[in-house]
């Protein structure tokens, strides 16, 4: 639980978002669960419950990695995966070879009028990039990056500048970095 909250601080210190306690009456709210399956959630609103899955791991492992926590937060708050950018084959290649057969949706690629990129450059560093080997069946890599060949993807030590810019513009909030 300690380490949802600071999920959520960390996301309300670095934009003008504010999360609160749902109550009884109301009928849109994020679910948030521990159940078996993953870390996910459902993304951006819904107009009902949004699902928000964090499997029970111990702290700093698994879905319990600060980075995790805020990654599921911005899908809850209508962000999808960087590798699912429009212009992502200009700085990615996907080898759907690799990939672990019924997990080829998480490398889906939308058009431009589906994903907004708020004007921000694709981000190796997003906290919203999977790892080179995410989803690997055979222990190859299944995203290439293709304009930076020593790029480190798929981190989850925290927000980069553009994830945080893309948040507060998306949110019409004040703050840039």
């Amino acid at each position: 639980r300690n380490h949802i909250l600071r999920g959520i601080e960390i996301l309300e210190s670095l934009s003008c978002i504010r999360f609160q306690e749902a109550t009884a009456e109301q009928t849109y709210y994020v679910n948030i669960t521990g159940n078996d399956g993953g870390c996910y959630s459902s993304i951006s609103w819904l107009n009902g419950i949004q699902y928000y899955n964090l499997q029970h791991y111990p702290l700093d492992t698994g879905c319990f990695r600060l980075g995790t926590i805020v990654h599921e937060f911005l899908h809850t708050l209508g962000f999808f995966h960087m590798q699912s950018a429009a212009n992502r084959d200009e700085y990615v290649r996907i080898d759907f070879d690799n990939i672990q057969e019924g997990m080829e949706f998480n490398f889906e690629k939308y058009d431009e009028d589906y994903i907004d990129d708020y004007e921000e450059e694709y981000d190796y560093g997003s906290i919203l990039h999977y790892h080179e080997y995410a989803f690997s069946v055979n222990g190859e890599k299944t995203i290439i990056p293709l304009k930076n060949e020593g790029a480190v993807i798929g981190q989850r030590r925290g927000m980069s500048n553009s994830d945080i810019n893309k948040l507060n513009t998306m949110y019409r909030c004040p703050i840039k970095v």
